[in-house]
């Protein structure tokens, strides 16, 4: 898909501009409310343009915010870490995203990002959670969001949850951005919603100096916009058909009802528009074994933040990387059971995190996977599945994986013909399971034995855990981006040079996140590139 054309002004005074300030911050979410406070704070003029009414994946999110090294909440919570500790178990999972000096500087500020948003109302609080699982009760707060607890990296860094839950329920990424969002409007960040950036401005000089946007003058047409798009969101996992027809209802409208202006930045302009999940186009060409998966964000995750930094000469990088979620717990009693692939091989300990899960059906196992059970774990499963021990959603995936995506086979030869797989594989992978799971040998994936259940009889279920499975959703987010200077956010060009006045932060920017994902990773990442390029626009003497 081709980028947008940057405009060319020349004389940068004497042109006609619609509304000027010092920094202008393109897109409402984590990374972008984070800059606009943060330079606001520090008495920069600041304007924040927004697509939709703001908020971006961040408000539709569980409100997990990866961070450790001592935080107050861990403090408070009794729970011991360091800053070595973070980096070392977070080397692991980041690998070669960014340096090892970038790593380390995000590990020895995660405390004091934290303090920096209950400072401003978010409602972080230290009630641990006193088991493993994928996302807490909402009576817990404090939780293992990573691999932590497994092996190796258990023996890399001694465990320690890191995994920081907003209060607000089971989607509380909503009240991040509420605080947030108060906080902004206090300082006196001035907020234009419904305004779609569609170029960037340079000078002669190519350097950024504003943006044209998009603007719906009309009371009733904004009204339907706003309508449609909170439809959208609503339904966009459950209904995605009637979700990309709201999309294009909503595009139609900017179309045909809204008017350009244009906006000067005297210091800089912040990217900060999300991943492009939600454009198949880009999905496509760089990702497109990612394909099957349900696109997790929303329709501001267009692509078009990263595509309006190409237009000035940023430079793509990180764009091969993309997150499969598939997660098998809870109910703990499927973790318990074998994942298999296409050939009828184990390929992940069904307690990994489940990124890691994902990573390794989409990249090695072309996106199939099973996950096989017994009749006690089934009826495990049934019991474990209450909707008071576990989030709403959690429970009724759980349901719809016991009723709806549960296939029966008596022995393990009808399970083989059942699933398409080599018999002989099977036989061996349930073997080998078995007999580790009975305390011979240990496991290759590092599963405890304890965690395991011999599964030396049938009748066996099978789940469809694929990327394309239409009754287990797979939920994709992008992690690629715009290459930045790790020091300054200031976008890269392919010579490795900055384009100067542009930043981008969150999912627009190559950052911490963009190798592998464990949840709360990105929001805290949109946090640490959102202060890092609104404190180098606006210095402090």
């Amino acid at each position: 898909m081709s980028s947008p054309t940057p405009i060319v002004v020349d004389d940068v005074e004497g042109a006609q501009w619609d509304d000027g300030a010092d920094l202008v911050v393109v897109g409402l979410g984590a990374a972008g409310i984070t800059a606009a406070i943060e330079a606001r704070e520090r008495a920069a003029d600041v304007v924040l343009l927004d697509r939709f009414e703001g908020g971006g994946a961040t408000s539709i999110s569980g409100g997990v915010f990866y961070a450790g090294g001592g935080t107050h909440i861990q403090r408070e919570a009794g729970v011991e870490d360091t800053v070595d500790n973070m980096y070392r178990y977070l080397s692991m999972e980041v690998q070669d995203a960014v340096s090892e000096e970038t790593l380390r500087d995000f590990c020895e500020t995660s405390a004091a990002n934290v303090r920096w948003l209950t400072d401003r109302g978010v409602p972080f609080f230290p009630t641990l959670c006193p088991v493993k699982t994928s996302y807490p009760t909402s009576e817990y707060h404090l939780y293992f969001s990573g691999n932590e607890p497994f092996p190796p990296y258990s023996e890399q860094a001694k465990p320690a949850p890191r995994g920081h839950r907003a209060d607000g329920g089971a989607f509380s990424g909503a009240s991040i951005i509420r605080a947030l969002r108060r906080t902004a409007i206090a300082e006196g960040v001035r907020i234009k919603l419904q305004a779609r950036v569609t170029q960037l401005i340079v000078d002669g000089e190519g350097r950024v100096v504003g943006a044209e946007y998009q603007h719906i003058p009309s009371r009733f047409w904004r009204g339907l916009h706003m309508k449609l798009h909170r439809f959208e969101t609503m339904i966009a996992k459950i209904a995605q058909g009637l979700a990309g027809w709201l999309r294009r209802r909503c595009d139609g409208i900017e179309a045909k009802h809204s008017a350009p202006k244009r906006i000067r930045c005297r210091k800089g302009l912040i990217l900060c528009a999300g991943g492009f999940v939600f454009n198949r186009e880009m999905v496509a060409e760089h990702i497109p074994e990612f394909l099957p998966g349900l696109p997790l964000g929303t329709a501001g995750d267009n692509g078009l933040g990263i595509r309006l930094g190409q237009s000035v000469g940023g430079k793509l990088d990180q764009m091969h990387r993309a997150s499969a979620w598939r997660f098998l717990y809870p109910p703990h009693a499927f973790a318990q059971g074998v994942l298999v692939n296409d050939k009828g091989k184990r390929f992940a300990n069904e307690f990994w995190y489940g990124a890691k899960i994902g990573e390794a059906m989409v990249e090695e196992n072309h996106g199939v996977a099973t996950l096989i059970i017994d009749e006690h774990l089934k009826k495990l499963a049934q019991e474990q599945a209450k909707l008071g021990q576990l989030q709403w959603f959690q429970w009724g995936a759980a349901l719809m994986n016991l009723y709806m995506n549960c296939k029966k086979a008596q022995d393990v030869d009808a399970l083989a013909k059942m699933l398409d797989v080599p018999r002989d594989n099977l036989h061996k992978t349930l073997d080998e399971y078995n007999s580790i799971a009975l305390g011979n040998g240990d496991d290759r994936f590092n599963k405890d034995s304890d965690s395991m259940r011999p599964l030396r009889q049938g009748p066996y279920y099978a789940i469809d855990c694929s990327l394309g499975s239409k009754t287990n959703l797979c939920a994709v987010m992008t992690l690629g981006g715009l290459a930045v200077d790790e020091k300054t956010g200031q976008v890269l060009n392919e010579s490795g040079e900055v384009v100067p006045g542009l930043y981008a932060a969150g999912r627009n920017a190559v950052g911490i996140c963009s190798r592998q994902y464990v949840s709360g990773l990105s929001i805290a990442d949109c946090i640490y590139s959102g202060l890092r390029a609104a404190r180098h626009l606006t210095p402090q003497s």
